[in-house]
């Protein structure tokens, strides 16, 4: 369906433009795509992190709803909304920076993909929805091995990593993760092509109300302090004091479960309920103004203006309790006292984050 509403869907489509790529980001950009990895065939990286809405979440049915994407096998569902795909590149390996910073870099919204193995927290971190049960759902490396050797793109996949790859699974496996992050790094994903970008070369011009919304971000509402540019993130986490989604249907099958996120994975009590600070580029990335994108890393807030609001006014407003009342975040978040046309203007501010902007060639002075 078009413009006008309903459950308009973009579930695997490809970017309306293409950057030069090397072979490397080629072969990642194919490997993106590639609805026939999964087991059963029919998703792809792409399925859950469509160009077209900042590499997140592409069908506004899911978003509207529970924000968690189905897998690949019937009935399955992941337990979290589909981070961006963008903008990670820059992530380091997770490490504890100190008490005043806490934990810093990894992927996932938990860090799971710490990047010690290989280095690389985007390479670990896209080697993992593959084997998944709840994601792509691919029985072993062995065969997702298998599976991109049959590719149309096995040629490409030789000519990048040599022939003897095909004989190390384990080698390979990596491979793919390595090309699907350079693809991820590559100037057709992570593209810095926003009118923010086009504003600090001198090429755009801020309105007045974007201009007040980013003096605001990057003042008196705080939002700087952790969505630090260039990337609009620091990397590290936090617990906003999200409430729980009801409508998240990993919770229906396992009422009791409670995230803690980066608790959970380090079994620390003093973690729990923090996830990581997600890039604000492309937040307000759409098809169209009217399609729904979902927020936060459990997709309970529906709108820029309404997520906005609540980091404004949760300990004042009429907010749900967070599903993790403990380390909630109370120093950048909470009562900010900003009003609601100040809101509005931080909203506008993050409109300009949205890649694709056609800049004038002319300098604005």
């Amino acid at each position: 369906m078009g413009a006008g509403g309903g459950n308009f869907s973009l579930v695997g489509a490809t970017p309306a433009f293409a950057a030069h790529l090397t072979p490397t980001e080629q072969l990642g950009k194919a490997l993106f795509f590639d609805t026939n990895l999964s087991s059963p065939v029919g998703q792809a990286c792409a399925t859950c992190h469509g160009a077209a809405v900042g590499w997140t979440g592409p069908d506004q049915s899911v978003n509207r709803a529970g924000a968690v994407y189905p897998g690949a096998f019937p009935g399955r569902f992941g337990n979290r909304k589909p981070p961006s795909a963008a903008y990670g590149g820059d992530s380091p390996i997770r490490s504890f920076v100190s008490a005043q910073v806490g934990w810093m870099g990894g992927m996932f919204w938990d860090g799971r993909a710490t990047g010690e193995t290989l280095g690389d927290p985007l390479a670990e971190q896209a080697k993992g929805p593959f084997l998944n049960p709840l994601e792509m759902n691919v029985a072993s490396a062995t065969d997702l091995v298998a599976k991109v050797k049959a590719s149309h793109y096995a040629r490409l996949f030789t000519k990048v990593w040599g022939a003897r790859i095909w004989g190390d699974v384990d080698a390979a496996y990596v491979a793919i993760g390595r090309s699907i992050a350079a693809f991820e790094r590559s100037s057709e994903v992570s593209a810095f092509t926003s009118k923010y970008d086009a504003y600090l070369k001198g090429k755009a011009r801020l309105t007045g109300r974007e201009s007040q919304g980013m003096a605001l971000f990057m003042g008196k509402a705080k939002c700087s302090q952790c969505h630090v540019p260039p990337n609009f993130t620091d990397f590290t986490y936090d617990n906003l004091g999200v409430p729980r989604n009801p409508l998240n249907p990993f919770y229906v099958a396992n009422p009791s479960w409670v995230d803690n996120g980066l608790g959970g994975d380090l079994n620390a009590a003093s973690e729990n309920g923090k996830f990581k600070v997600p890039t604000l580029r492309n937040v307000d990335k759409r098809p169209y103004p009217g399609f729904v994108k979902a927020y936060t890393h459990n997709g309970y807030f529906k709108s820029l203006q309404e997520i906005v609001h609540f980091y404004n006014t949760r300990d004042v407003g009429h907010w749900a309790p967070p599903e993790v009342a403990a380390n909630v975040n109370t120093t950048q978040v909470g009562d900010l006292h900003l009003t609601r046309g100040q809101e509005l203007q931080i909203v506008a501010f993050l409109s300009t984050l949205s890649d694709g902007y056609r800049s004038s060639p002319w300098p604005c002075h």
